[in-house]
């Protein structure tokens, strides 16, 4: 029901532009996707198929047909666009068979190929879409900085279908790239900043997170090497070091006996957790699955006290929906103490580790977390014309700040 409301809507308000806008009863294109256009629709493909919305998976498919325009100039989100779109695409198409899905991400993945021809490799944030693409590069992009290891990071699983679907190795040397650079560099104390210079190759600066700026890379090593049939070793070791030095420098427990990941900044450690980082109680378990026998149990251990602590930070807020991030250096624990902390967007991450340790584990309350979600959203985010994020999740009379993204279908609902 959330989803066909959320998908209506959309329909109805705002198809072929990139969200909703619930409140206003609009569009939002935005600038992250390059003049890309219909976010939504692409994103919400699998979710359509899978919950057997049929006729709503038939509109959406017939738009990507006849609506969804490639040929467009702007500069984009590498990142997004491969997630969303590309990501889209391929599991739309794995699930369907439909020709016109492989196709679309075929064509969109070579357009993405050009913010690859960096001096190491390792492609920037951004990423120009032009009809002569390989013109793009004639204004002085090395000055725009650093590469973001969550952006850089999270190609991997994409792009090697491209290359399977495509019969063209290049889409996955390109992806792979990243793992060779980033084993060759010094990581300070083991563990890996969140920028790197795509000219030189080096960390640009010291912040290591595993929320946002970092987060997916960590999630696509554990992916990558189980979509390799477990073949592709590299990832599997990258993922392993990563986790035990993380586990080392960055995992602690509060006062009041919650566990959580800090972030480090040079050495020093910042005690807060992103909504972003939750995802990685789901990971943890994942991995756990296929560590050691004598590790096994300490890893699932590990991934539920993570979970756990974040959903402390959904039961703690009035709205019981959690905080964009949390902190642990104040009397109050799991909890934003800045205003510009307490937003809510409509994010997965916490949901996603529910089901996660709900399917590898079968512990009931796994599920009854998962309803809780369901019914503080039903009652706080949905609105006449669609789902919105709130501002201040501690407030019950919450602002609605009038956006449905796309990955609340992609993800959140799924």
């Amino acid at each position: 029901q959330m989803m066909k409301f959320a998908w209506d809507n959309y329909k109805q308000y705002a198809l072929g532009k990139n969200e909703l806008r619930p409140l206003t009863k609009n569009g939002h294109i935005g600038n992250m996707f390059g003049g890309l256009r219909g976010a939504t629709v692409v994103d919400a493909l699998d979710t359509l198929y899978i919950m057997e919305l049929e006729e709503e998976f038939q509109e959406a498919k017939k738009w990507v047909e006849k609506s969804f325009d490639l040929n467009v100039n702007g500069e984009a989100s590498l990142f997004e666009v491969n997630i969303r779109y590309i990501g889209g695409l391929l599991a739309a198409y794995y699930l369907t068979g439909e020709e016109v899905f492989k196709n679309k991400a075929l064509e969109l993945g070579e357009k993405l190929l050009p913010a690859f021809n960096t001096p190491t490799g390792i492609p920037r944030g951004g990423s120009l879409f032009s009809p002569c693409s390989g013109m793009s590069w004639s204004w002085g992009w090395a000055s725009a900085g650093s590469s973001i290891l969550a952006e850089f990071g999270t190609l991997h699983l994409e792009f090697l279908h491209l290359s399977e679907l495509s019969g063209n190795p290049v889409f996955a040397e390109k992806a792979s790239t990243s793992h060779l650079v980033l084993n060759k560099v010094e990581k300070p104390q083991g563990l890996y900043p969140n920028f790197l210079s795509p000219v030189t190759g080096n960390w640009v600066q010291h912040h290591v997170s595993i929320g946002g700026l970092g987060d997916s890379f960590y999630e696509y090593l554990i992916k990558s090497w189980l979509m390799s049939d477990k073949k592709d070793s590299e990832a599997k070791t990258m993922y392993d070091d990563a986790l035990e030095v993380r586990k080392k420098h960055l995992v602690k427990k509060s006062a009041g006996g919650l566990t959580y990941i800090a972030e480090w900044r040079g050495g020093i450690l910042d005690h807060k957790m992103g909504h972003l980082a939750c995802f990685s109680g789901g990971m943890i378990a994942l991995g756990a699955e296929h560590a050691g026998e004598e590790k096994k149990q300490h890893y699932m251990d590990l991934a539920a006290e993570i979970t756990h602590t974040c959903h402390e930070s959904y039961a703690r807020s009035d709205t019981k929906l959690g905080p964009e991030a949390f902190r642990f250096d104040t009397g109050s624990e799991a909890m934003a103490t800045r205003l510009s902390e307490r937003y809510y967007i409509l994010r997965p991450e916490v949901v996603e580790s529910y089901l996660y340790m709900w399917r590898l584990t079968h512990e009931p309350k796994y599920r009854q977390w998962g309803w809780e979600a369901v019914k503080a959203l039903e009652k706080h985010c949905r609105v006449e014309a669609g789902f919105s994020g709130i501002r201040d999740v501690y407030s019950t009379t919450p602002t609605h700040d009038n956006m449905q993204q796309s990955f609340f279908l992609a993800e959140t609902l799924k």
